[in-house]
């Protein structure tokens, strides 16, 4: 298989016996522990930095939901709805409701300053996820667990690259990327390394400016459509995710362009992946996955070794844990689809 990252292995204690129940988004985990009733619960707070439309999202949180059920810890889960005010104010209420450690994926890196700074006063860990702190906020925390962004869109990049050559034999192209929120640190990484991979391609590239939109197919579509219609001879879209592909498919269909166009696109969501397998001259030419379910794993893995006393440089001694993941082209896509999981 093709590993674009490389994860650190997470050693945690288990602490056995805890009863959990389960509803749906609020608290979750469940009963069944395997060690004598009586040890303490670890509970994990889960601030979400929004949950509605995106599959993506949905699967993190069932990641964390089960690897808190498999080891015996109580996930309390807070869905922000894409307000950073509102997101520090759930990181509030979590710490407020016993939280032993804070999973954070943050709606805004310099914007959730409160809540990181408020989890610190409290001596809790802080474990980030998927979306990035700003420097700054970053050496508050305890572990960011994520996929190698930069890596994994510098992958994605050189293969479509690779295809605009061998379509457009080194003529001048003219491309753009389309990220989730301006000034975000999870759109900033993703772009920088989709670009420096494209940038391989052989012949001139006219770069049109970032549109954004905000990981959502429907705030997609229309900057989607503005652009190709303004632009009739665009020829690469580079998609920062998966879940905006059916806006931004949309919106070039509007325009009449979709089929001249090459998408790459990242997150490797299974419809995706299997688009590839079937129509392998469509506009979709690779898929750079990120794992949420995974990703959701490790986060709980890794809160639990926090809250259980393990060290940083035990568990997360770099600061920074990354995610296997893989690339998937038409020639390979057969190879990671699988049809039980949405990513």
């Amino acid at each position: 298989m093709s590993k674009l990252a490389k994860t650190r292995t997470v050693a945690v204690v288990l602490t056995t016996g805890l009863a959990l129940t389960a509803c749906s988004g609020v608290r979750s985990g469940g009963s069944g522990g395997d060690g004598a009733s009586g040890d303490a619960s670890i509970t994990i707070g889960f601030s979400q930095r929004r949950l509605a439309g995106s599959d993506w999202w949905a699967t993190l949180l069932q990641g964390a939901e089960d690897k808190a059920q498999e080891l015996g810890a109580e996930v309390i889960v807070t869905d922000a709805g894409g307000d950073t005010v509102k997101q520090n104010s759930d990181v509030q209420t979590l710490l407020t409701q016993g939280a032993d450690v804070v999973i954070m994926n943050p709606q805004d890196p310099t914007g959730v300053a409160p809540a990181v700074s408020a989890v610190t006063q409290a001596d809790v860990p802080l474990v980030v996820v998927n979306s990035n702190l700003s420097d700054e906020l970053a050496s508050q925390q305890f572990c960011y667990v994520a996929e190698d962004q930069p890596a994994v869109a510098q992958g994605l990049g050189e293969a479509i690259a690779k295809v605009a050559d061998e379509r457009f034999g080194g003529a001048k192209v003219k491309a753009v990327v389309i990220g989730g929120y301006s000034g975000e640190t999870v759109t900033d990484l993703r772009n920088e390394g989709v670009v420096e991979g494209f940038e391989s391609y052989g012949g001139d590239i006219e770069w049109l400016p970032i549109r954004y939109g905000e990981w959502l197919p429907d705030r997609a579509l229309a900057p989607v459509r503005d652009i190709a219609t303004a632009n009739p001879d665009l020829q690469v879209v580079l998609s920062l995710s998966d879940v905006m592909l059916p806006g931004i498919k949309q919106g070039l269909s509007d325009a009449g362009i979709l089929d001249q166009v090459i998408i790459g696109t990242y997150d490797g969501q299974m419809s995706v992946v299997k688009e590839l397998i079937d129509n392998p001259n469509g506009p979709v030419q690779a898929d750079a996955s990120n794992e949420p379910y995974r990703q959701g794993q490790v986060a709980v893995e890794t809160a639990v070794a926090a809250a259980q006393g393990e060290s940083q440089d035990s568990v997360c001694p770099d600061g920074e844990m990354w995610i296997d993941t893989f690339l998937a082209v038409p020639e390979n896509a057969a190879e990671f689809y699988d049809p039980s999981r949405p990513f």
